[in-house]
């Protein structure tokens, strides 16, 4: 179905944003699937060996472990990392970390695909960077950075003291005769934790298309997060020399294949890019750090530029736009908006003008394809047609270009994705291509059960798991503190303050965990738990202040992880981020802390007495 002509036009009134909002719907239902997460296989079985660690050495191993601890951190991450970071500096020593890598760094341990970098910026989304007395080499800083620097933090803060790397958790679950939580793990550890707090972030379990035949592919295969250098060559900075004889498939064209795909570009015989759904792609203009200004950094500086970066994406006038970028462009244009409706008789109302915003910055990234890519046919077929945030924006300046090479063919499925894979060949859009390679930039697990993307499961005190207790929907205080779940903290943005900048959030967490657990300690109390009535009327809040996404596409959203895959989630109202914002959920921790009372948790000391 051709799209109504008015939709490639200029947005600039209700008759056009109607034409588009059209063409966003048919788009998306092309897209619909009935499986949802189901068209994904779990990476095990026949298939483990995606999952295999290729920047270890093979037949690692050590003695068990088998001691007390007082907080046992599992994920090596940017989460783990800033939990034991603020718990260092809050007096707590005895820590140690559980991390299936090699070493720190969570998604920048696995992902160094070549190109990969991060996509807000390094001043902003590099954890503790004061605290290490660093400034990024780089605006958005590389991947090999970013590793470099995850080490330094595990290094300041005497992380690897105690740290079990190369290990997997198998079970967790709450001891009542002891008040502590028993942690085994595939090493045979078995560790007695007084408190335990679940970094292991969102993105950390890769996950592959359910495509018919898949097991029968004979030639070489990978996913992104498991880079095969031995079979391309090169390194992070690109030169795959080992792919000049060969014929490449990359499936999956969402933030890692746009990082990755120029470098494929640059080498392979014959690049195939398999599109389910086009990125929308916007400038990165990347550049050198500028040794002046950051010689003139003065202390607060940091947190200073995640504040004013969290408020404009958040919505919130800034006098200065520090961080000037992609991602704050649209707000910009919002305010723009709302500035010239409050001065014209326009009368559009909030959500109209937000929509209005987000068509005219969709309508620029799908200008740049015109602009950048020789063949119209071409540049058609990677024009986004969803609203921004529908799915991840991506930031790039060669990945449209790589569509310029002669060895470089997108095979654009229109949202069917592909149909099959043979032995030595992919089929998709009715044609078969003959392929030595097939690259998965598929992404990781989200939106499928916690035991699922942990690989292991929780037991709480009333003999439950956590999965078993969330099964009629998410329940907790803060998104961090369960009942049934005591001295236990989850860290993610379920019921929390989801902002772009995921680290900024992470800290956040971090500094209130080690509030409650260095209170613990002082006061001799072995047991916090959040109550019945907390965890309930947490949940009643973020239900009532639900956000809205329907300004940003709501019901005409292209399915991704973003939104279950398009599928309506009955229990998703009861996991949504706080519906006030990341900033008003950030001052609301604060204000808790400060009033002292530890108002929600029942806190039990070591003579059975509350506190």
């Amino acid at each position: 179905m051709n799209a109504p002509t008015q939709a490639t036009d200029t947005v600039a009134d209700t008759t056009s944003i109607e034409a588009l909002r059209e063409r966003y719907r048919v788009e998306r239902d092309k897209r619909l699937r009935g499986d949802g997460n189901d068209q994904y296989i779990e990476v095990d079985g026949e298939f483990s060996h995606y999952i295999d660690d290729p920047y270890v050495k093979p037949g690692f191993s050590r003695d068990p472990v088998k001691r007390q601890v007082d907080v046992v951190l599992i994920g090596g991450g940017f989460g783990g990392l800033q939990a034991g970071a603020r718990l260092r500096e809050a007096g707590v020593e005895d820590i140690v970390i559980v991390e299936k890598g090699g070493d720190f760094g969570g998604t920048w341990y696995w992902n160094r695909y070549p190109g990969a970098q991060c996509d807000v910026e390094s001043y902003v989304y590099l954890p503790l960077l004061e605290e290490l007395n660093y400034v990024p080499t780089q605006k958005y800083a590389q991947a090999p950075e970013i590793l470099a620097h995850s080490r330094a933090i595990a290094k300041h803060y005497r992380l690897y003291d105690d740290a079990l790397l190369q290990t997997e958790v198998t079970k967790m679950q709450w001891d009542e005769s002891t008040c502590r939580w028993q942690v085994t793990t595939d090493r045979g550890d078995v560790l007695a934790a007084r408190f335990i707090a679940m970094a292991n972030g969102p993105l950390n379990r890769p996950k592959l298309p359910g495509i018919p035949g898949i097991e029968s592919f004979r030639g070489h295969s990978f996913h992104t997060s498991r880079w095969d250098y031995d079979y391309t060559g090169g390194d992070a900075d690109g030169g795959l020399d080992k792919l000049r004889d060969k014929r490449v498939a990359i499936i999956g064209t969402g933030a890692t294949a746009v990082q990755c795909v120029p470098h494929l570009a640059a080498t392979a015989q014959q690049l195939f890019v398999f599109q389910r759904t086009p990125s929308g792609i916007d400038v990165r203009d990347n550049c050198a750090t500028d040794p002046q200004w950051a010689a003139g950094l003065e202390p607060g500086w940091q947190r200073a530029r995640m504040e004013n970066f969290n408020a404009l994406v958040s919505g919130v006038p800034q006098a200065e736009d520090m961080v000037n970028d992609g991602w704050t462009d649209i707000v910009g244009k919002t305010l723009r908006m709302l500035h010239e409706g409050a001065n014209d008789a326009s009368g559009r109302s909030l959500a109209e003008t937000l929509e209005l915003a987000n068509a005219e910055k969709m309508n620029e990234i799908r200008a740049r394809c015109n602009q950048l890519i020789a063949d119209p046919e071409t540049a058609d077929k990677l024009k986004p047609w969803y609203a921004m945030f529908c799915k991840r924006p991506c930031f790039h300046d060669e990945y449209l270009q790589s569509f310029n090479n002669a060895n470089v063919t997108l095979i654009d499925t229109d949202g069917e994705g592909v149909t099959r894979i043979n032995e030595h060949s992919i089929v998709a859009a009715g044609q078969e291509y003959e392929v030595d390679c097939i690259i998965y930039a598929t992404g990781f697990e989200v939106g499928t059960s916690y035991e699922r993307r942990a690989g292991y499961e929780m037991i709480g005190s009333a003999g439950r798991s956590l999965t078993d207790k969330w099964s009629e929907g998410i329940n907790s205080l803060h998104g961090m503190a369960v009942n049934e779940f005591p001295n236990c903290f989850i860290m993610s943005q379920m019921q929390g303050g989801f902002t772009v900048n995921y680290p900024h959030m992470l800290d956040e967490l971090a500094v209130h965990i080690a509030h409650i657990v260095s209170h613990a300690q002082q006061h001799g109390i072995e047991r916090v738990e959040a109550t019945t009535e907390a965890e309930q009327g947490w949940t009643q809040t973020i239900v009532d202040k639900g956000m809205n996404g329907a300004v940003l596409g709501g019901e005409t959203c292209t399915p991704g992880y973003y939104n279950n895959e398009g599928q309506p989630n009955p229990l998703a109202a009861q996991a949504a981020p706080y519906g006030e914002g990341p900033i008003a959920f950030f001052e609301l921790l604060r204000q808790w802390r400060e009033a002292g009372d530890f108002s929600g948790l029942k806190l039990e000391s070591t003579d059975a007495g509350q506190h």
